[in-house]
């Protein structure tokens, strides 16, 4: 057994609900779009569209890429994760631990 899936059995949260979890959290949306969009007219155009676009763009955007299976699997037999996958699963955690009503205090150290 891993850190995780000891973790998980103790909070009593299905593994499988990690993959919804983060499908939802990851997820490209329009505002992150509009980010992205204004970092390109950063580079060029007149300096009002410049002064806007700053603003837009000191905003972090998602990932677009949610939790994989193959990772999880991964995970929950304690091998190697990368980082970035890594982190995906804290933030699939926290939020169902919000969802349950209780303490989002996952940390990476904690899971791995």
């Amino acid at each position: 057994m891993s850190k995780l899936s000891d973790y998980l059995e103790k909070k009593k949260i299905d593994p499988r609900r990690l993959l919804s979890a983060s499908k939802d959290l990851e997820q490209f949306r329009p505002e992150d779009r509009a980010i992205a969009l204004a970092k390109v007219q950063m580079k060029g155009g007149d300096e009002k569209a410049k002064e806007k676009a700053k603003e837009k763009a000191a905003a972090k955007p998602r990932g677009g890429r949610a939790l994989s299976k193959p990772a999880l699997d991964r995970a929950l037999r304690g091998e190697k994760l990368k980082r970035r996958a890594r982190a995906r699963v804290v933030r699939a955690v926290n939020h169902l631990l919000t969802v349950k009503k209780q303490k989002a205090e996952a940390k990476s150290p904690d899971l791995f």
